[in-house]
Parts: structure tokens; C-alpha cells; sequence
């Protein structure tokens, strides 16, 4: 059987497909040296995981609604905000914030619900 653009051998894939048999079963590292495993995540690391740090707590808040509201077809109402924060089980402090956002108002944009959210404060 011709493997086409496969870089590795079958012998090769073998050998991945065992090395990684136990991680894909038990669900966490199963090396005996622990040097191999990467680091995980500290508690009190920086937030570089989603790119650069914001500058300032404006920047802060509207990074963290981009985070959930990305995709959300705008333009919207609290109330479809609220919805997909909902659906996208964003933090709760991020809902309550956005819930005390006036209800008859449209938001074009992530950009003017932070702008509204950050007048509220």
C-alpha cells in the first residue's frame, strides 16, 4: 500500500500511535520522567496564554467581551448580549455587568458595549 506524502514510516506511526495510547486513555501525562511533560499553567502566571496583556482596564474589559461576544451578529440589544454570554458560559461578574447595561439601547459593535459598560462604572 503506497502512503502517499507521509513523512514517517508505518514502523514510526506505530511508535507514536503507542507513545501517545496511554495519554489519549488516561487523559493526563503518563511519562515516569516528569521532565518531558510540559509545565502546566501557575495560578499566579501572567495572562500571556490569550496574547498580550492589556495595558489598561478599559482595554482589559473589552478583550474579555471580544472573547465571548466574537461572533455575535451585530447589531444587538442587552438582551441578545446576555443570551450569548449565557450560551458561552462566560463569567458571571461579565454577565451582571452587561445586564446593567440599559435595555433599549442598540450596540453596533464589542467596541461600544465596552465604551457603555466603562461610562457605567
Amino acid at each position: 500500500m503506497q502512503r502517499g506524502s507521509d513523512r514517517l514510516s508505518r514502523r514510526q506511526d506505530d511508535e507514536m500511535k503507542h507513545q501517545l495510547k496511554g495519554l489519549l486513555q488516561s487523559g493526563h501525562p503518563t511519562r515516569t520522567e516528569e521532565w518531558h511533560d510540559p509545565e502546566p499553567v501557575a495560578d499566579d502566571d501572567p495572562e500571556l496564554a490569550h496574547g498580550r496583556v492589556p495595558s489598561n482596564a478599559f482595554e482589559a474589559l473589552r478583550l474579555e467581551l471580544a472573547r465571548y461576544l466574537a461572533r455575535t451578529p451585530f447589531p444587538a440589544h442587552r438582551g441578545d448580549l446576555l443570551r450569548v454570554l449565557h450560551e458561552r458560559h462566560a463569567p458571571d461578574p461579565l454577565a451582571e455587568r452587561v445586564a446593567e447595561l440599559p435595555g433599549d439601547h442598540t450596540y453596533r459593535s464589542v467596541q461600544e458595549v465596552a465604551k457603555a459598560l466603562d461610562r457605567g462604572r
